[in-house]
């Protein structure tokens, strides 16, 4: 898959094409179908395909500052839609000048006279141009006028009857809900980032901690503790279970931390097992408990050496 980021590295006679439109935040089993259409339609008709997206997020330039919001990077939104066959992504530069322009400006400039757009696939919920004025109507409306096709896609409903939709994905990730998350994302949700020296409090409690960096890249879970995988630089999975909060039994911690205790390492082999450094990525396979503030460290012991055993069980190890 080659990417663009600017409409004039498009070469002047490029296409034509098929294009599809989204943020493709966590690139759901909603988007996949999208882009699945995109790609059949295609190959069908002997054209290129091309997903266009935005950089930064729109909610980051419309929204709060300091608010983060998204599911995953742009590395791994890039990955996953290469693996799903499309050809070309084009990664636009989003802020409030490009916002202004209307529907028909964004659409002419872009699909028309820069991809030379003969199919548009999208959702019944498009929404582009100024202050989202475009929707489904508009977009047949304007390839009436300038020669493509709208090919629809139907939404795709969870087990739940919820709308798989990455405000759904952000809002069970809140509650904790990975392994609800998880399907609607089609896998494990994750994030990934470097592992950082940490306070050591779980190395003095017998459960050494790989502490994720702070600028780690993905949505960090709601508060609680939880079952999952930690894979690193070598590509090896490892058992772990997680904890991601602020550590309440201990004063004076008021950042949230991301902190995964590999499950099952003999005890004089901790010291060999050292990830400082590595860039891993941490799966969260499903939620174990809440955040507690235990009245001393024994009790804590306690509850993490159930917490282990608990995790174990749901991934599926002896």
């Amino acid at each position: 898959m080659k990417r663009f980021t600017d409409l004039a590295q498009i070469p002047a006679d490029f296409g034509p094409t098929v294009v599809t439109i989204g943020n493709f935040d966590g690139v759901h089993i909603g988007h996949q179908k999208v882009l699945s259409t995109l790609v059949n339609t295609a190959k069908v008709h002997g054209l290129s395909s091309v997903a266009v997206s935005f950089d930064p997020h729109p909610a980051r330039v419309h929204g709060p500052a300091g608010v983060h919001i998204e599911i995953m990077g742009q590395d791994g939104r890039q990955k996953i839609l290469a693996d799903l066959g499309v050809d070309y992504y084009l990664l636009l530069h989003y802020s409030l000048a490009f916002a202004a322009q209307t529907p028909e400006e964004f659409v002419k400039r872009t699909f028309v006279d820069a991809l030379n757009a003969k199919f548009v696939v999208i959702g019944d919920d498009v929404r582009f141009g100024t202050n989202n004025s475009g929707d489904l109507n508009t977009m047949k409306e304007l390839s009436q006028k300038y020669g493509f096709e709208v090919l629809v896609v139907e939404d795709l409903l969870a087990h739940d009857d919820r709308r798989c939709s990455s405000t759904s994905i952000r809002q069970l990730l809140a509650e904790g809900r990975v392994r609800d998350a998880a399907s609607i994302l089609g896998r494990n949700h994750y994030m990934s980032g470097e592992v950082v020296h940490g306070a050591a409090r779980g190395r003095e409690l017998g459960f050494p901690t790989a502490n994720m960096d702070v600028d780690s890249v993905g949505l960090v879970p709601g508060d609680g503790v939880y079952a999952g995988w930690l894979i690193d630089e070598a590509g090896t999975r490892h058992p772990v279970a997680v904890s991601v909060g602020t550590n309440p039994t201990f004063e004076g911690i008021t950042t949230r931390q991301v902190e995964a205790h590999v499950i099952g390492r003999p005890e004089e082999k901790v010291e060999d097992f050292n990830l400082y450094g590595q860039h891993v990525t941490l799966e969260f396979v499903d939620y174990l408990r809440g955040m507690v503030a235990y009245t001393g460290v024994e009790a804590l012991i306690e509850q993490i050496h159930a917490d282990v055993e608990q995790a174990k069980t749901i991934l599926g190890i002896g």
